[in-house]
C-alpha cells in the first residue's frame, strides 16, 4: 500500500494508522454508491482467483510426486535405454542382477533395491478373498531406501525371507477389522504357500509414482536368482552415499554393461557388443533421480503413466492468462467510471491531496476488492475440490495451516492482482486537471478509450484461443475414440487370471460357449492395451539382424474372436498341423524387417536352441492394429500358439443382445472352475478408456478454463456495455426520434464489438495454429488442422458476445426517446 508522507526508515505512526483508516472509509463508501460495478470487479477477480488457485494446487502436486522421502535427493531408479532395429525404448524394467552388482562393485553406492510390480492379483484370507491392485514384491531394504513408515513390524526384518509380507494400514483394516494382524497367513494369487504377515505400514502416498497396498518379499520370486542381464522385469533402485557422483555412476555402468550384457549378446545373437552398437542398436543403463520420475514421459514406468511437463507449463500460463483477463477487467471498468468519479478527484486535489496520495488510494481500493475476491474464491475452493476431484480423479487438496508459506503466499498474490489490476486506473485517474473537471468540461480521453479498446482486443485474443484450442483438443479425442482399432472393442470382455483356471482350458471354453449370448471364446497370454512380452526376432538368412517384437501366445479362435483382418495369408488352423510351428506377423513387423514375400519366409524360433535353431514358418499377416496409446506408432508384432495349457486371459465375444445376465452365467461357470476366485474382468472398450484417460482429463480442464475464461471476458463485456449503452442514452433517443429502428441501434452498438473480435481472431489464429500444431505432434495418429477449426471458434465468440450485449442494447433501444432527451 502507498503513503505518500511515510519517510524512509521512520515508524509506522498513529498518523499513518488513521490514513489507512480513512482510505478503507472511502473504499467502502465507494463500492456503496457504485456497487454495480464494484461486484463486477469482484465477481471476475474472484473467479480468476479461484482457477488460478485450482492450477496452482493441481501443479504443486504434479511437482510433489515422491519428494515425501527423506532421502529423495539421493535415490535414483535404474533406467534400460534400448534400441534393436527398430524404436528406441527408455524404460524403467531392468534386469535382476543389476542391482546387486553395483552394490558390490561400486563403491559410491550405498544400498538398493529392487521391486516388482504386480496386475490385479486375489489374495485370501479365510473367511474373505479380495482383487488387490497393488500387489508388489520388494527386496528387504525397501523400507531403508523409502520413506513409508511401518507402524507395526521391524523395518530389517519384514523382508528378510520367503513368503513374507506386509500391509498397508487399510487393507489390514480391510482384511482383519481391529485385529492385530500380525503372523495370520493370506493366500497370493494360486502360490500354495501362505505369506505371513510380518508388518503393517502407512498407506503409500498418492503422490508416489508406484503404488503399493501390499509388499511381499522378492526372495518369494523364481526368479530371484537370475542371472540373465538381458531380461528385464523389475524396477531397480540405487541408494548413493552423500555427496556421491551420478554422472560417475552412468560412466562405470558403461563398462559394468559391456562386460556382463556383450556375453549374452554373443551367446543369443551372435555378434559382439561393438559390432551390436556399430549397426545403430543401443543397450545402456543409466540413473534417473527419483523426483524426475513422474514428470519423464520418455520413461516407460511400470504402474502410473508419467505425466509431461509442458502441460504444467501450459496450465501455468493459463492460470496467468485467466489473472490477466480478470485485471483487464478491473481496468476497463474503472477507467470507463472515470467521469463519475472526476469531480471527487477534482475536490480532493483542490483541498490539497497529492497525486502520489491518490494513487495510493486507488490501488488501496483494488487491492481490498482483491482481497475480498481472494475469500470468496478461497470459500469457492474448498466446496469445489471435492467435485473437481472426482471428475480428474486427483487428490487436490486447500490446506491453508500446512505450511507457513501458504497464507502469506496467498496474502502476497492478492495485493499483486489488485496492485496490477489497479496500477494504471490509479495513474489515470489521479491525472485530471481540477480546473477542468471543476468547471464540468472534463471528457473521457482518447487515450482512455484507446487503452479500452486494446484491453477488449487482448481479452477476446486470449478467448477466441481457449475456444479454439479446446474445440481441436476435442476434435483429436474424437478421433482417437473413433479411430479404427484394427479389431472390434464393443461387445468384447476379458477376464485376467486365466491362469487360475489351470490346464482346464479347453473344456472351460466349452462351457462358456454354451452360454446363450456368447459369439466367441480365446484364450492368450496378452490382449491389446495391456504389456506384453518383448522379445528378438531374426530372419533365416540374415540372423545377424535381430529386432526388438511384442509378442503375444494365443490359441486358434483368437483372431476371429476379437475380428481382426488378414492383408496377406490366413489365421492359424487346426486342421494344418504344420501350424502349430508356424507365426504370424504384423504389417509393421513385416515392413521394418524388410520382408518383401512374408509367405515364403521363415523366422528363427526364439525360444529354440541357439546353436540349432529351428525355423518357423510366417502364415499369416494381420492387419495392423493399436495394441498401445496414440502417442506411439504401431509396432512390430508376433502371435505364436501357445503349446501348453496355461494361459493370462480369456477373451469372450457377446452378441449385441446380451445382457448381464449372460455375465452372471459366465461368472458361475468361472466359480465352479476356480473354487470360487473372483471373477476379474472388464470390456475391451474400458480398456481403451484407460489409454485415452489422461487425455481426457486435459480436455475436462481445458473445458473448465475455457469457461472460466470467456465468464470473465463476458462479465466485463457486460459492464462495459452497459456503461456504453448509458453514456449514450441522449444519442440512442435522437437517433430514435430521427426514425432509427431496434435493429439499427443494435447494429450500431455492437458493430464495435464485432469489429474487435475481428481483430482478436487475426492476432488469435496463428498463435492457436503454431500451438496446437506443436501439441498435436505428440500423437503419432493425430487430425489435420483445418480453417473449420478456426473459424468455429469466431462464430462462437461473435455469438456469445452479441447474446451478452444484446439484454441492455435492446431495452435501451426500445426507451421513449422523450425520456432518453431529458436523460442526464
Amino acid at each position: 500500500m502507498y503513503f505518500s508522507k511515510m519517510p524512509i526508515g521512520l515508524k509506522y505512526t498513529k498518523k499513518h494508522t488513521v490514513m489507512v483508516r480513512n482510505i478503507l472509509k472511502h473504499s467502502y463508501r465507494i463500492f456503496v454508491k457504485q456497487k454495480g460495478y464494484a461486484i463486477i470487479n469482484i465477481f471476475g477477480l474472484t473467479v480468476g482467483i479461484a482457477s488460478s488457485l485450482i492450477i496452482a494446487l493441481f501443479v504443486i502436486y504434479e511437482l510433489s510426486y515422491d519428494t515425501f522421502n527423506d532421502k529423495k535427493d539421493r535415490i535414483y531408479q535404474l533406467v534400460l535405454n534400448f534400441k534393436m532395429n527398430g524404436p528406441e525404448v527408455k524404460s524403467s524394467s531392468t534386469c535382476m542382477p543389476a542391482g546387486p552388482t553395483m552394490l558390490k562393485e561400486f563403491p559410491e553406492v550405498e544400498d538398493m533395491c529392487r521391486v516388482n510390480i504386480w496386475n490385479k492379483t486375489v489374495v485370501k484370507s479365510k473367511e474373505q478373498s479380495f482383487t488387490e491392485k497393488a500387489f508388489a514384491l520388494a527386496d528387504s531394504t525397501f523400507f531403508n531406501i523409502f520413506s513409508v513408515k511401518l507402524i507395526l513390524g521391524d523395518k530389517r526384518t519384514v523382508l528378510d525371507a520367503p513368503h513374507k509380507m506386509v500391509l498397508s494400514k487399510s487393507t489390514a483394516t480391510k482384511f482383519f477389522g481391529r485385529e492385530d494382524p500380525i503372523g495370520k497367513t493370506l493366500q497370493v494369487s494360486t502360490d500354495t504357500i501362505p505369506y505371513t504377515i510380518t508388518g503393517v505400514m502407512e498407506d503409500v502416498p498418492r503422490t508416489s509414482h508406484f503404488d503399493a497396498n501390499i509388499i511381499g518379499s522378492l526372495t518369494t520370486s523364481p526368479k530371484i536368482n537370475s542371472t540373465y542381464w538381458t531380461s528385464s522385469h523389475f524396477n531397480t533402485y540405487i541408494l548413493l552415499k552423500p555427496n556421491a557422483n551420478p554422472s560417475h555412476i552412468d560412466t562405470m555402468l558403461g563398462e559394468l554393461v559391456k562386460t556382463h550384457v556383450g556375453g549374452e549378446l554373443k551367446q543369443y545373437l551372435g555378434i559382439s557388443f561393438e559390432d551390436f552398437h556399430s549397426k545403430g542398436n543401443i543397450y545402456r543403463l543409466y540413473l534417473q533421480p527419483l523426483t524426475n520420475i513422474h514428470l519423464n514421459p520418455e520413461v516407460q514406468q511400470a504402474v502410473k503413466a508419467p505425466n509431461n511437463p509442458k502441460y504444467l507449463w501450459i496450465f501455468g500460463s493459463v492460470a496467468i492468462l485467466i489473472i490477466l483477463i480478470a485485471s483487464i477487467n478491473y481496468m476497463n471498468l474503472s477507467t470507463a467510471q472515470s467521469s463519475k468519479r472526476a469531480k471527487e478527484i477534482g475536490f480532493k486535489k483542490v483541498c490539497g491531496s497529492s497525486k502520489g496520495m491518490l494513487i495510493g488510494q486507488f490501488i488501496a481500493e483494488s487491492i481490498l476488492l482483491s482481497f475480498i475476491s481472494l475469500l470468496i474464491a478461497i470459500v469457492i475452493v474448498k466446496l469445489s475440490l471435492p467435485l473437481l476431484n472426482n471428475i480428474l480423479q486427483l487428490n487436490l487438496e486447500l490446506n491453508l495451516f500446512g505450511s507457513w508459506v501458504t497464507i502469506p503466499s496467498l496474502i502476497i498474490l492478492s495485493m499483486l492482482i489488485g496492485f496490477i489490476a489497479g496500477s494504471y486506473p490509479a495513474f489515470y485517474l489521479s491525472s485530471f486537471s481540477p480546473n477542468a473537471v471543476l468547471k464540468g468540461i472534463f471528457k473521457n480521453s482518447s487515450k482512455s478509450w484507446r487503452f479500452r479498446n486494446v484491453m477488449v482486443v487482448l481479452q477476446f485474443t486470449i478467448s477466441i484461443m481457449f475456444i479454439t484450442g479446446t474445440i481441436i483438443m476435442f476434435r483429436q479425442i474424437n478421433f482417437m475414440q473413433n479411430k479404427d482399432l484394427g479389431f472390434s472393442k464393443e461387445h468384447l470382455i476379458v477376464i485376467d487370471r486365466a491362469n487360475a483356471i489351470g490346464d482346464r482350458m479347453k473344456t472351460f471354453k466349452e462351457t462358456i460357449g454354451k452360454i446363450p449370448d456368447v459369439v466367441n471364446v480365446s484364450a492368450s497370454t496378452d490382449v491389446p492395451f495391456q504389456s506384453g512380452k518383448k522379445i528378438s526376432l531374426k530372419i533365416e538368412g540374415r540372423e545377424n539382424e535381430p529386432t526388438l517384437v511384442t509378442v503375444a501366445f494365443i490359441d486358434y479362435d483368437f483372431f476371429k474372436t476379437f475380428g481382426m483382418k488378414f492383408s496377406a495369408g490366413r489365421s492359424f488352423d487346426e486342421t494344418h498341423a504344420t501350424d502349430k510351428d508356424g507365426c504370424i506377423l504384423n504389417e509393421s513387423a513385416v515392413k521394418q524387417l524388410s520382408i518383401t514375400s512374408p509367405l515364403t519366409t521363415r523366422i528363427v524360433d526364439p525360444y529354440s536352441d541357439i546353436k540349432k535353431p529351428n525355423y518357423s514358418p510366417i502364415i499369416g499377416v494381420v492387419s495392423d492394429f493399436h495394441f498401445e496409446s496414440f502417442n506411439y506408432a504401431i509396432k512390430p508384432y508376433m502371435f505364436l500358439l501357445k503349446k501348453h495349457d496355461v494361459w493370462n486371459s480369456v477373451s469372450i465375444r457377446l452378441s449385441p443382445s446380451a445382457s448381464g445376465n449372460t455375465i452372471n452365467e459366465i461368472e458361475k461357470v468361472w466359480k465352479d472352475f476356480t473354487a470360487n476366485d473372483p471373477m476379474q474382468f472388464n470390456f475391451m472398450d474400458k480398456y481403451f478408456e484407460q489409454v485415452i484417460k489422461e487425455e481426457k482429463q486435459r480436455a475436462s480442464l481445458a473445458i473448465l478454463f475455457t469457461l472460466v475464461v470467456i465468464f470473465i471476458a463476458l462479465l466485463g463485456l457486460f459492464g462495459l456495455t452497459s456503461f456504453t449503452v448509458e453514456q449514450r442514452t441522449k444519442e440512442i433517443g435522437v437517433r430514435k426520434a430521427m426514425g432509427a429502428t431496434v435493429p439499427n441501434l443494435f447494429i450500431l452498438i455492437s458493430k464495435e464489438i464485432v469489429f474487435h473480435i475481428c481483430i482478436s481472431t487475426l492476432i488469435a489464429w496463428p498463435i492457436v495454429y503454431f500451438i496446437s500444431r506443436n501439441w498435436l505432434q505428440n500423437y503419432s495418429y493425430r487430425i489435420h488442422l483445418s480453417l473449420f477449426d478456426f473459424f468455429i471458434g469466431f462464430i462462437v465468440a461473435i455469438a456469445i458476445a452479441l447474446i451478452t450485449i444484446s439484454n441492455h442494447v435492446i431495452k435501451a433501444a426500445r426507451v421513449n426517446p422523450s425520456d432518453s432527451l431529458r436523460y442526464e
